[in-house]
């Protein structure tokens, strides 16, 4: 066929040569997560669509224009799986682990940190960190009600990014109070946008009496100036959520972690409560949040589970890597030897001693076959610091040759247990 298929369109490969950023990406999320007593779970990618709709918000932009959405096929079946339900694709991470702890009631025993990761699925324009396909890190602390861990959160981020090595990063904090701050605040809201009703754009209309906190989040030029003079929700909070957020805050200062209050700041969820944060970069354009999350104390309830306290975030996994690109960071993924071989007698011994090589805990790329020097140019190609060269007359003489690769040095002639312990202390 001449026609060749390629990715759909918002759905990349990250290719060999990009991964080992990616790893060193993961890597530190683990141990990060690990050092501050986080857990590992992982859910499935497609949910019903209902857990969405319930818990992101049927108003919000996700679930109105962005999420991937089907029927399963109804066949002959009494199974639940089977019947035409309405399921999507993850846009998010965080209902389904919602979903999953009332479920399987994991929470009996008390409260519980975890985190996940993996890809989440958006219809929206493809651009520069935001792909239809993306990747997040997900963090949640399920059953904590204390501000404590509110600044648990984003203090173990500030940690993340030391481990990166990038940074300054900026961090925006605010609070969107409780139910009845909202409510009273959403009564302001709509009458203050009503008098303002001819600089709202269509999707603001269809907003303003159905979720009018999801204006302060457009992006539309043409509003911002009106929006910025909207009724703040910060400053008309009850006691209780007051209280919190300042001891968030206060919480962070002694941390050390500097951060700037937005009024404004929302998020793009509705199940968010009290603290909401993002941590944001001017190193990759306009896609510039990295992370962010908050408190959702209400969510398992509306999920149709017991009410419980609730805090996480998200990181958005591209939009780092090219933070860290932006920073200078690379890595790379070179083998510690490439193992030339040439002769029947070599190339018996070469597959021999090439676990040897992996045995002592190094990695080792065997050359597959060809002359003296092609395998030579493959093993320069490699990136490995040695090329280790095999030979019948090496074989008979019980040898190996070690030749470095980059920086110079002489090739030396060695056991091969000689060889491996050079291999195993080279810097």
């Amino acid at each position: 066929m001449s026609n060749k298929i390629q990715a759909i369109r918002g759905m990349e490969d990250i290719l060999p040569e990009a991964s080992p950023l990616w790893e060193q990406l993961e890597d530190a999320c683990r141990e990060v997560f690990r050092q501050y007593g986080y857990r590992n779970i992982r859910t499935p990618i497609v949910e019903p669509t209902a857990l969405f709709i319930r818990g992101i918000g049927e108003v919000t932009d996700i679930v109105e224009k962005e999420m991937f959405t089907f029927d399963m096929p109804a066949r002959s079946s009494t199974t639940r799986d089977r019947n035409g339900d309405s399921v999507s694709l993850r846009p998010e991470a965080t209902a389904g682990i919602v979903r999953a702890a009332i479920e399987h009631n994991f929470l009996y025993n008390g409260p519980m940190r975890v985190w996940t990761a993996g890809p989440m699925f958006r219809y929206e324009r493809p651009q520069k960190g935001r792909q239809r396909q993306f990747h997040q890190y997900d963090v949640e602390a399920l059953g904590f009600e204390g501000p404590d861990v509110d600044a648990e959160q984003i203090v173990m981020l500030a940690r993340l990014w030391k481990a990166l090595g990038i940074g300054p990063i900026q961090l925006h904090v605010n609070s969107i109070g409780d139910a009845a701050d909202r409510q009273a605040h959403r009564d302001k809201l709509i009458a203050y946008f009503s008098r303002h009703e001819a600089l709202l754009d269509e999707d603001a209309k269809r907003r303003l009496h159905s979720n009018p906190l999801r204006i302060l989040d457009s992006k539309n030029p043409a509003m911002q100036a009106m929006i910025e003079g909207a009724p703040r929700l910060l400053d008309h909070l009850g006691e209780g959520a007051a209280r919190h957020f300042e001891e968030t805050k206060r919480l962070l200062a002694d941390a050390g972690v500097a951060f700037t209050v937005n009024p404004r700041l929302v998020r793009g969820m509705d199940y968010y409560n009290r603290t909401v944060f993002e941590w944001v970069t001017d190193r990759i354009g306009a896609q510039s949040t990295i992370a962010g999350g908050g408190r959702y104390d209400g969510l398992f309830a509306m999920l149709g589970g017991k009410p419980t306290p609730a805090c996480g975030f998200g990181l958005g996994m591209e939009r780092i890597i090219l933070t860290m690109q932006a920073f200078g960071r690379t890595a790379a993924q070179e083998p510690h030897a490439f193992l030339v071989h040439a002769g029947e007698a070599a190339s018996r011994e070469a597959w021999r001693l090439a676990e040897a090589i992996r045995d002592a805990g190094l990695s080792c790329v065997l050359g597959a076959g060809g002359s003296f020097k092609s395998q030579m140019k493959k093993a320069d190609a490699s990136a490995a610091p040695f090329a280790i060269i095999l030979g019948d007359d090496e074989v008979a003489a019980g040898k190996v040759t070690l030749k470095p690769l980059r920086g110079g040095g002489e090739q030396v002639l060695l056991s091969p247990a000689e060889a491996i312990a050079r291999l195993a202390t080279a810097p």
